[in-house]
């Protein structure tokens, strides 16, 4: 499967990609310095976006404001994901396992739970997960360096056991909000594709790449809200033939009928 059609990058670019060299683990001085920066900075635009997300989630459902949940990180390090709520209070986690032991074994497109209508969300969960909002708080872990702006996503434990070796050079790279995996198919990549996306990523960052995967950031998400948006329709369409056929109204009896029922 080609996936690098319809996207920011080209297939020649990332050929090399299956082996990969060896890598220094320490986390490269110009990737710090450029997540730093651009937090900083973008500061102004996040923060009152954050306010106005936590006063929803607060509204609409009952419950902690943040979800923490152990992550598997740079060079297999765990540390404490942070994420808003989504979901209703002890959601069962147990659903997610499940979902991505078959994903894992399957050659099927990783298609989110969300996209299959997950009860477990609260109101308005569905499009902040959507639209990434929900991973704002993250950037608290871009700032304490257990993350990046850039990087294949932390994966949690229970995937990682499931891991094989290869699976789990990802590693060698920080984790980040954003990658290469998110802005080349994310839904309609299989879990070997996302894996050698991840492994292009860890061979070829470079600063350039980075800014690269950022820009097309943006592009992808709309896509992405696009895709869910015509998704609902046709699940609504489809509801209503549905709900039509079961409500449709008997035939009306001819007036033969009536009258041979009222002579009886």
């Amino acid at each position: 499967m080609n996936y690098f059609r319809n996207n920011c990058f080209s297939q020649e670019s990332f050929e090399s990609h299956t082996s990969l060299v060896a890598t220094p683990c320490r986390v490269p001085a110009w990737k710090r310095a450029l997540d730093i920066i651009c937090v900083l900075v973008a500061s102004i635009l996040w923060a009152p976006l954050w306010l106005m997300i936590a006063m929803f989630i607060k509204v609409v459902s009952p419950g902690p404001l943040l979800f923490k949940q152990n992550r598997i990180g740079h060079m297999g390090k765990q540390f404490r994901c942070l994420k808003f709520r989504t979901m209703s209070p002890n959601a069962d986690i147990g659903v997610h396992q499940k979902h991505m032991q078959q994903v894992m074994a399957s050659k099927l497109p990783m298609k989110k739970l969300d996209g299959i209508g997950d009860t477990r969300l609260i109101p308005g969960g569905l499009w902040l997960r959507s639209l990434g909002m929900d991973e704002l708080p993250q950037l608290i872990n871009v700032l304490r360096g257990e993350m990046s702006l850039v990087g294949p996503r932390p994966c949690v434990s229970y995937e990682y056991e499931m891991d094989q070796p290869r699976h789990r050079q990802r590693c060698e790279a920080l984790p980040g909000l954003t990658g290469l995996w998110q802005v080349n198919g994310k839904n309609k990549t299989t879990f070997e594709g996302m894996i050698e996306l991840d492994l292009a990523y860890v061979e070829k960052q470079s600063l350039f790449l980075d800014l690269k995967i950022m820009v097309c950031t943006f592009p992808a998400i709309l896509a992405q809200v696009w895709e869910l948006r015509a998704e609902r329709k046709a699940a609504a369409r489809t509801m209503g033939q549905r709900t039509g056929l079961r409500s449709a109204p008997e035939p009306m009896m001819g007036s033969a009928n009536i009258r041979r029922m009222e002579t009886t």
